[in-house]
């Protein structure tokens, strides 16, 4: 308990912010960065190599506030919205939270992130919807939220729905 607060309510706090909840193994978080593929495309992410991309240009709190909690080594799901609408890599955060390069005001922050393996099959949104344990995921629950957390176990279902192991990525 911190503060006085309950776990509960730190939880129902972190539900609302949008931050994921806990790490996963080895403190590891997960993530689903969404992209409109003709102005950003997994194969311009790939182009990127060891060094990555800021993902930048965000400008959502609860997304930039997902951001700033991400660590090295994160992995995330790299989505493609617009008529695509599927998960097709996955990315690791390369360089924590910083000052996004678009802004001018200082209040927004980007990661890095780098290409780390494709999806062998990617996953269609309506797949995800369709996935009875994939209910609860932030993309099915607030599909606008361009950078969102995805738990330890949902990330798991997700990769194998891809054809990847969840044990063998990083």
């Amino acid at each position: 308990m911190v503060a006085g607060v309950s776990r509960k309510a730190q939880t129902q706090e972190r539900r609302r912010s949008g931050v994921a909840a806990a790490a996963g193994e080895g403190g590891r978080r997960y993530w689903l960065f969404k992209t409109e593929p003709e102005t950003f495309s997994w194969s311009m992410q790939k182009a990127r190599g060891r060094r990555g991309e800021p993902w930048d240009g965000v400008r959502n709190f609860v997304a930039r506030n997902n951001m700033k909690a991400m660590k090295l080594g994160d992995l995330g799901f790299f989505y493609h919205t617009g008529d695509a609408k599927e998960i097709v890599g996955v990315v690791e955060v390369c360089a924590t939270a910083h000052p996004d390069p678009k802004d001018d005001t200082g209040i927004w922050k980007c990661v890095d992130v780098r290409a780390v393996c494709d999806m062998p099959k990617p996953v269609r949104l309506a797949a995800v919807k369709a996935n009875r344990e994939l209910a609860n995921m932030v993309l099915v629950r607030s599909a606008r939220l361009s950078v969102q957390p995805v738990s330890e176990r949902e990330w798991r279902i997700v990769c194998r729905m891809g054809g990847l192991d969840p044990d063998k990525i990083g």
